[in-house]
């Protein structure tokens, strides 16, 4: 009987592999995460009453629904929506891309409100200042206010990543093979060893998060000496 090192060593290459895909999966999604982020983080501090509304509504429904559902509803639903439209998610890269649109979608609503904060930090006198030298809101915004803001908003933005990270676990739902898949395969196979792959996989996790913790307060410290 092959004993659990036999296993661990044999199924290093697809822990390996799923690794590298839960990493890329939470970059991508914190990627358009941020943008969607800078959108509604926009719209949130506007003094449009329908942007706020939007990004109200937008950032109400994600904060408020498990990001399961979430999952379900643009991998399932929205292809059912979309199916006389010829729409089909493995002719766009298949469940990998759907789980990227979810974990990005739903981290879209936390950057937004990081964004929101940050921007908040500003001293109000910066906008001023900078519309009373002519810039336009978002001249001002873009050249001014926004990079200031950065630098607040650094550690949570980490930290999001950090999140979303995790979350990829529950992207397992719908068959992309990162670290959870890779496990629940890993240990299908080596049905006598579940309780230490399960352990292998939390360890997979820990250290990646751990680094990235490390990570972020050191980006904290340096951006509470700077101010």
């Amino acid at each position: 009987m092959a004993t659990f090192f036999d296993v661990l060593i044999s199924s290093a290459d697809t822990f390996a592999q799923a690794l590298l895909l839960t990493v890329e999966m939470a970059l991508l999604s914190l990627i358009f995460a941020s943008i969607i982020g800078v959108i509604f983080g926009l719209f949130t501090v506007s003094k449009n009453k329908v942007l706020k509304l939007i990004s109200g509504i937008y950032i109400g429904f994600i904060r408020g629904t498990p990001l399961l559902v979430q999952t379900f509803i643009i991998y399932f639903g929205l292809a059912q929506v979309l199916r006389p439209t010829g729409f089909q998610w493995k002719a766009i890269g298949g469940p990998f891309t759907a789980g990227v649109v979810a974990l990005s979608i739903n981290a879209g609503a936390y950057m937004a409100e990081i964004i929101r904060g940050g921007i908040e930090a500003v001293d109000k006198g910066q906008m001023e200042a900078a519309r009373s030298l002519g810039l336009s809101y978002g001249m001002a915004m873009r050249k001014i206010v926004l990079p200031q803001a950065f630098f607040t908003m650094l550690p949570a933005i980490i930290n999001q990543f950090i999140i979303s990270l995790k979350d990829t676990s529950l992207i397992s739902i719908i068959g992309v093979r990162e670290l959870t898949q890779n496990g629940k395969i890993v240990a299908a196979n080596a049905s006598t060893k579940v309780m230490a792959i399960w352990i292998v996989v939390a360890l997979y996790y820990l250290i990646v998060c751990t680094i990235l913790s490390r990570v972020a307060k050191i980006v904290e410290r340096k951006v509470s000496h700077g101010r």
